[in-house]
C-alpha cells in the first residue's frame, strides 16, 4: 500500500456514487474525482484533513457523477477535467427525468480535457488516465500505484449500462477486456457505485465477464 497516499470514498447524491477524495500526505496536495452531490460531505472532509484541491475529475458525464462539480469548485478553485466525449453534458446534461425524477444538476465547463494515456501529479501521488469508451463515449478510468478508479466501466460483479446515449455493448466489453483486465491481478478496484473488488476477483466471478 502507498504510505503515503491520502484515500477516502464517499457515496454521495441520490444514486450513492462514489466520490473520492485522493491526496498526498507530504504536501496536502488533493484531488477529488466525481464529485456527484452532497458537497456539503465532501467539502467537510477536504477542510477537517486541510487538503488542497488542484483538480476535480470526472469519470464521464452522467448526473450522478457530475452534480456538485459546480459547489466544489467554487470552494477549491480547482481544475475541472473530463473527457471531452463527455463535455457537453456539463453544460447540457443528459437529463435523467425519466428514471429518477427530477434532480438538480450544477456543474460549470471543463477547464481542460482527458486523454488517454494523461499522467497528473498530486504531489507525489501520480494519475494516469485510461479512456474505456463503452458506458459513454468519454468514460476514462484513473490509474494510481496500486489501485483503480473504473467509474462506471466495470463494478463489483458487474459491469456499467450501456442503453444511455453513448453506450456501446461491444465498445465496453473492448474497453474492460483490451484495458482493465491486462491490469496486474492484485490492484484494487474502486468502481463508481459499489463495493471494492479486484481485477483478479472480477476474473474469476464477475459473470457479465464470462463471454470475454
Amino acid at each position: 500500500m502507498n504510505s503515503i497516499l491520502f484515500f477516502r470514498s464517499v457515496p454521495v447524491g441520490i444514486l450513492q456514487a462514489n466520490c473520492y477524495i485522493i491526496g498526498c500526505k507530504k504536501s496536502n496536495r488533493a484531488a477529488i474525482v466525481d464529485p456527484g452531490g452532497t458537497p456539503d460531505l465532501i467539502l467537510n472532509i477536504v477542510k477537517k484533513y486541510h487538503l488542497r484541491v488542484e483538480y476535480i475529475f470526472n469519470t464521464h458525464g452522467h448526473f450522478d457523477h457530475i452534480s456538485a462539480n459546480r459547489p466544489v469548485k467554487q470552494v477549491t478553485d480547482a481544475k475541472l477535467l473530463i473527457h471531452r466525449a463527455d463535455a457537453d453534458w456539463l453544460v447540457n446534461p443528459l437529463q435523467p427525468e425519466e428514471l429518477f425524477g427530477s434532480v438538480e444538476i450544477d456543474s460549470v465547463p471543463a477547464d481542460e480535457y482527458l486523454h488517454d494515456g494523461d499522467c497528473y501529479y498530486i504531489g507525489q501521488i501520480e494519475l494516469k488516465v485510461i479512456h474505456t469508451p463503452g458506458h459513454s463515449k468519454g468514460s476514462v478510468c484513473f490509474l494510481l500505484s496500486d489501485r483503480i478508479l473504473t467509474g462506471d466501466t466495470l463494478f463489483c460483479g458487474s459491469v456499467g449500462r450501456t442503453d444511455l446515449p453513448g453506450g456501446s455493448e461491444p465498445e465496453l466489453y473492448d474497453s474492460i477486456r483490451t484495458k482493465l483486465l491486462s491490469l496486474p491481478d492484485d490492484l484494487l478496484v474502486f468502481p463508481g457505485h459499489g463495493p471494492a473488488t479486484t481485477i483478479q476477483v472480477e476474473k474469476e466471478s464477475n459473470p457479465f465477464l464470462i463471454r470475454i
